[in-house]
């Protein structure tokens, strides 16, 4: 007893010497910082990921503790001091534009009495490229390019809006002479100016860039202090088609890729969006029909939004539009490199190049069976209605369109490309011939995606790629095993016979897209890479941007609104809603409504203010869905009905059309570029009245010599994009299917968007 409680007497004493001393301690979280020293500077780049700059120049903030002053802030970019860059700007911070950075890793130090910080920032040519690899071996740059980087000095011109209501978008201005009928626009932001606007024209990544605003001719303007009539919006127009080019092309700007001209009393999106507020920007490098390649499409968009960033000023947010290649180029950009759009609004929608390809190189084939009935079987006849009901379609002329206007070009290697030449042996210039020119430049699109796809190994080598001892790019899609017309088979529609004859008569494509009798097994690495570098599109990180997608009925020209549904469902596989995506549908061919470009941007800049405005700790995903106004639904606007809808109303209204391999029994997304196989079983066809004679079974069973699609399982390779991959090899060359980026940067790429967007340029 004695023992105990000399115990507790010492206890207590213990505890009174002891307390008073923790007291005095600093406590984790609040006086940690103190005990550890004054906090330091933060120095932050705001126009793009710090390890991603390019131009040699880079717009710098400077965040400052309490109780450090402006004048005591010393900076410097490697040894050089850039103070005099700095100072502080109309809204408090400490800003610069950082000029005449050399090629590669730069530290950029600010100091003050007892403080400093530090950040890297590596700089890349402005002729790039950035992350995208090694170049093709042949470009031709514009007549006026000061380097082989095609670089020169940006040009300014001035248009204006007529106040004249027939003349239909802008026209040239003269400030110096001005003309009499300029129109005057009154900005969202509630800024009255007159219509007058000025174009930027530069060249980055060898290639022309386009950026508009709405300008006061004599003013200043910098990036911290941006003429009022900005909204700090950005607005990306887009282009059409999929195609190859080896030469610098202009900037698209119209709402429809060219099939729907500007017309008096409908005024473009653009032209709008400029009278708004926002700045207008487009690269030929984000135009699919220029150069089908979605890094590079990438690629161009973030140098362009850099340069925009430090000219102009930070950004709100961008929003993208566009038509075919226009809605190609923003859903593959947003799901592979997220944080470069934060609003679609795509119409002519595909959700990207390779699954409408897989569809078009089977219509190529099949044309070349359906179009010559001396290549039928005797006793083998095809009814118009018959063909279409095999291709999925109401007739056979959008399989003609696709394969014409859009196949061909795009997966010809001996396409007259621009930028080359015919050929001639020994000039590097000259494009591809497979007889006379194997070595020459390729204008297949999978040639431009060979740092994506990488190129075909040696055991599958064409003569042609043994004579120049490499491989070409990686075929990226088959159709062994696909059963075309089973579905027609199964209701009646067609006969054994034909079912047979077309499926041993179809064959498959060659490298050079040249049909053999053998069917297309594709090359095993480049469909794995196809859908590792988001060439094909399965939507799974498109849930922290907002969409709306309008179109209308397909006259036969490849652009059905089926494409818009393929999104729509991967939305759903991946997310399980599609809650951040609306679809309209009118009546206007491909379009649905000539006015919609601009009603759907008006609704996506109401939505996207939404989200700006939420300032929550939720996820982005979730201030998306969150944001979207009520109004903002799907809608289908047929004569006499009501102009909201839901999607499975919409569905039925616009006769949802089918695919060739969907008529094979293959799934609805079209999302699977070459299918696994499973034993071709005789069984497997008792639903036939008639069954086969053992001469169509021996066919058959040549046809399909390792099995038919197994539906039920994923496709061969198929899987979710990785986002933000670089294609240049650590040690030199090519990454062929990419590497990782490293995590970005602290305290880089605030400029490209408001914070309720953030965090941005991330995997």
């Amino acid at each position: 007893m004695r023992s105990r409680l000399l115990a507790l007497v010492l206890a207590s004493t213990v505890l009174a010497l002891v307390l008073p001393l923790l007291a005095l301690a600093p406590h984790p979280g609040v006086g940690a910082a103190a005990a550890a020293g004054p906090r330091p500077l933060v120095v932050e780049v705001l126009s793009n990921r710090a390890d991603l700059v390019s131009g040699g120049d880079v717009l710098v903030a400077v965040r400052l503790p309490r109780g450090v002053r402006a004048r005591d802030v010393r900076v410097r970019a490697g040894s050089r001091d850039v103070t005099r860059r700095f100072a502080v700007r109309r809204d408090g911070r400490y800003v610069g534009l950082v000029t005449g950075l050399r090629v590669g890793r730069t530290t950029i130090r600010a100091t003050a009495p007892g403080r400093a910080g530090s950040t890297v920032v590596t700089n890349h040519p402005a002729g790039g490229p950035v992350f995208t690899g090694p170049r093709q071996r042949h470009y031709q740059c514009q007549e006026s390019a000061r380097n082989s980087r095609c670089e020169e000095p940006a040009r300014y011109t001035y248009l204006y809006k007529s106040a004249n209501p027939l003349l239909a978008g802008l026209q040239p201005y003269d400030p110096a002479d001005p003309p009499a009928d300029v129109a005057t626009t009154t900005t969202d932001q509630g800024v009255r100016v007159p219509f007058v606007v000025r174009r930027e024209d530069g060249y980055q990544d060898r290639d022309r860039y386009t950026i508009l605003t709405l300008f006061r001719p004599g003013k200043p303007w910098q990036a911290w202090a941006p003429q009022r009539q900005w909204n700090r919006k950005v607005l990306v127009t887009g282009g059409g088609g999929c195609g190859a080019s080896y030469t610098p092309a202009d900037p698209p700007l119209d709402d429809y890729a060219g099939t729907i001209p500007a017309l008096p009393g409908i005024e473009q999106s653009y032209v709008t969006a400029l009278g708004r507020g926002f700045a207008v920007m487009s690269t030929a490098l984000a135009n699919t029909g220029h150069h089908c390649n979605v890094a590079v499409n990438a690629e161009s968009l973030m140098m362009a939004k850099e340069r925009l960033v430090e000219r102009y000023g930070e950004i709100r947010y961008t929003i993208g539009t566009g038509c075919s290649g226009g809605s190609i180029s923003q859903h593959t950009v947003a799901n592979a490199y997220p944080g470069i759009y934060q609003g679609l609004v795509t119409t002519c929608s595909y959700p990207d190049v390779l699954t409408a390809g897989a569809q078009f190189a089977d219509y190529h084939l099949m044309r070349k069976y359906f179009e010559d009935p001396t290549r039928w079987a005797p006793g083998v006849l095809w009814l118009p209605t018959q063909v279409a009901q095999v291709e999925g379609h109401l007739t056979h002329l959008n399989a003609v369109v696709a394969d014409e206007g859009l196949f061909k070009s795009a997966l010809n290697p001996e396409d007259p490309c621009p930028g080359t030449r015919d050929p001639v042996a020994g000039d590097p210039s000259t494009r591809y011939d497979s007889e006379r020119n194997p070595g020459g430049v390729r204008c297949s699109v999978l040639d431009l995606m060979v740092n994506l796809l990488g190129p075909r190994p040696r055991g599958a080598w064409s003569a042609q790629e043994k004579q120049v001892g490499r491989g070409f790019a990686g075929i990226p899609f088959a159709n062994a095993g696909v059963q075309y017309g089973l579905k027609a088979l199964r209701a009646g529609a067609i006969t054994p016979a034909q079912f047979v004859d077309l499926n041993a008569a179809v064959g498959g494509l060659d490298v050079d897209s040249v049909r053999r009798d053998a069917r297309t097994t594709g090359d095993p690495a480049s469909i794995r890479r196809a859908y590792r570098t988001g060439l094909v599109n399965e939507a799974n990180h498109l849930d922290e941007v907002a969409m709306i997608n309008h179109g209308g009925p397909d006259p036969g020209i490849a652009h059905d609104y089926s494409h818009a549904w393929w999104t729509e469902e991967r939305l759903l596989a991946d997310q399980g809603h599609t809650d951040n995506r609306v679809m309209w549908f009118g009546a206007v061919p491909l379009v649905g409504d000539l006015t919609w470009a601009t009603e759907a941007l008006l609704a996506m800049d109401r939505w996207l203010a939404r989200v700006e405005r939420d300032r929550s700790a939720r996820p982005l995903a979730r201030k998306v869905v969150a944001g979207r106004p009520a109004d903002v639904t799907d809608r289908c606007l047929l004569t006499g009905l009501d102009p909201v809808c839901t999607t499975r109303e919409l569905d039925v209204l616009q006769t949802r059309l089918s695919t060739p391999r969907q008529e094979a029994g293959g799934p609805s997304t079209n999302d699977n570029l070459a299918c696994r196989l499973r034993p071709l079983r005789r069984a497997d066809y008792d639903f036939l009245l008639v069954p086969f004679t053992d001469a169509q079974w021996t066919r058959l069973q040549r046809a399909f010599p390792d099995g038919v699609c197994d539906w039920t399982r994923r496709g061969r390779g198929q899987g979710p994009a990785r986002t933000w991959l670089r294609y240049d090899g650590a040690r030199g060359g090519a990454a062929y299917g990419g590497r990782e980026l490293p995590a970005p940067p602290r305290h880089s790429g605030a400029g490209w968007s408001a914070p309720a967007f953030a965090p941005l340029l991330r995997q």
